[in-house]
Order: structure tokens, then C-alpha cells, then sequence
């Protein structure tokens, strides 16, 4: 098991690396949250199903009436 010696000084070697520009292996919190969309899935499936089956029955509704 590592002792707490060990693992002050891997901590620092990381924060160090990631520091001088190299990529971290966890993206930040911030960075997270600038990549999320501003709408929810859930919400754009439901804009979609509206467009798109309107844009449906009114088709239907121009070729068949």
C-alpha cells in the first residue's frame, strides 16, 4: 500500500503535468458543463416528434384531402 508520502508526491507530478499543458485524464467540471447542449435530450425529441409529425400530417393531409 502507498504510503501518504507517495501519494502528495504522484499528486504532484500530475497537477505539474497538467499544468505544463498536458491533456488531464478526467475532463474538469468546467469543461463538462461548456460541452453540454443547452437543451435537454429529452426536450429536442419532443421538439422533434411535434416538427417532424406535423410536417407528416400535413402531407398527409395535402395528398389525401
Amino acid at each position: 500500500m502507498p504510503t501518504e508520502f507517495d501519494l502528495r508526491r504522484k499528486n504532484a507530478q500530475f497537477a505539474n503535468a497538467v499544468r505544463s499543458g498536458k491533456k488531464a485524464v478526467k475532463p474538469s467540471h468546467q469543461e463538462m458543463l461548456a460541452k453540454r447542449s443547452p437543451i435537454n435530450l429529452w426536450a429536442l425529441g419532443v421538439i422533434l416528434f411535434v416538427v417532424i409529425g406535423g410536417v407528416l400530417f400535413e402531407l398527409a393531409r395535402m395528398l389525401f384531402l
